[in-house]
This record gives structure tokens, sequence and C-alpha cells, in this order.
């Protein structure tokens, strides 16, 4: 059975509704695009959404792009997932982009732009050691799992 956590939602825009799920089961509620927006191909823009929350301390809320969009469409979000911390009182905001070569994207205002995934998290205690426990991985980097060689020099790939 999944967790449920109350949420306070302040609607800065009483006409667009609180987010909500889909269908039952859904891991992510529905962001709304406050404001008409138009996309040319590769632009990007900050939409307001109309909702500010306040999660309890160890939660946070992560927004992701909406798959369809993303398939029909090329629109993503530049910073996926973007982070609501705890504390964050004010508005969210999606950075949309528009990933087609071709065709603007154009959003309604009430459209449904992004989906808003709440998790727990931890806090880590960071503590600095001398050397690292070993791993089968060990400090292979970016894409070393796939065959994938670094160029010379870069030692396993950015940091």
């Amino acid at each position: 059975m999944p967790v449920s956590i109350d949420v306070a939602v302040r609607l800065l825009d009483p006409d667009l509704p609180a987010p909500s799920y889909a269908h039952p089961g859904d891991a992510g509620a529905d962001l709304r695009a406050r404001t008409d927006v138009v996309l040319a191909p590769g632009e990007r823009a900050t939409v307001p959404t109309g909702v500010a929350i306040a999660l309890p301390e160890g939660w946070a809320a992560f927004v992701h792009p909406r798959s369809g969009l993303a398939a029909r469409h090329g629109l993503t979000i530049v910073n996926a997932p973007g982070t609501v911390d705890a504390g964050y009182r004010g508005e969210i905001m999606v950075t949309l982009l528009n990933t087609d070569a071709h065709a603007p994207v154009r959003l309604a205002r009430g459209d449904r732009i992004a989906q808003l995934v709440l998790q727990q998290v931890a806090q880590a205690r960071f503590v600095p050691v001398d050397e690292l426990p070993t791993s089968a991985r060990g400090d292979g980097g970016f894409g070393s799992t796939g065959g994938w060689t670094p160029p010379a020099g870069t030692e396993g790939g950015p940091r």
C-alpha cells in the first residue's frame, strides 16, 4: 500500500485545479500552465503553474516531463527533474524546452505541462575519509557500464 501524506497547496489562480492524479496508482500529479505559451523550435520558457505547496520535512517533490508531450511534440523540461524542497513556499515554475527542430509547441492556459512526484528523502552527513570502500564498479565514470571509453586524459569521464 502506498504511503499517503497531506500536502498543503495554495492555488495562486483560483480558476486552475490543484495538482491531481489522472488514474489511481499514478506516481505523478499533473501540473498545469497558468499562462499561454508558444515555444519556437529550440526555444525554452519558464512557465508558472499557479501552485505553491508546503511539504513536510523529510519530503521533496520532483517535477518530471510528461511522456505524451515529449513523444508528440519533443517537449521536455530543461532541469528534469526539477526539485521542490520542503522549505520552498513559492510558485512551482517549469522550464520547458521545445526540442523539435521544425515545429513550434503551443500550450494553452490550463494544459497539463508536467507531473509532480513526491518522495521521502534522507539528509546525509558527509564524512570525509582518506579512501572509499571498494565496489564492483569502482571509479568508472560516465558511460562506464555501457562500454563507452573516455577520451584520453579524462580518467573515467566527467565528474
